[in-house]
């Protein structure tokens, strides 16, 4: 299992943040896909 609790991510040159409080779990044997359009920085 992977797990991710309170993410914070922010642009180094602009300070802004990307990510807040992002929570995952990820668990064994299971499928998982991260989708979005592109140039969403996937």
């Amino acid at each position: 299992m992977l797990e991710i609790k309170n993410l914070h991510v922010e642009l180094e040159e602009e300070g802004k943040p990307i990510l807040k409080g992002v929570n995952l779990t990820v668990e064994a044997g299971k499928v998982h896909a991260i989708m979005g359009p592109n140039g969403s920085g996937k």
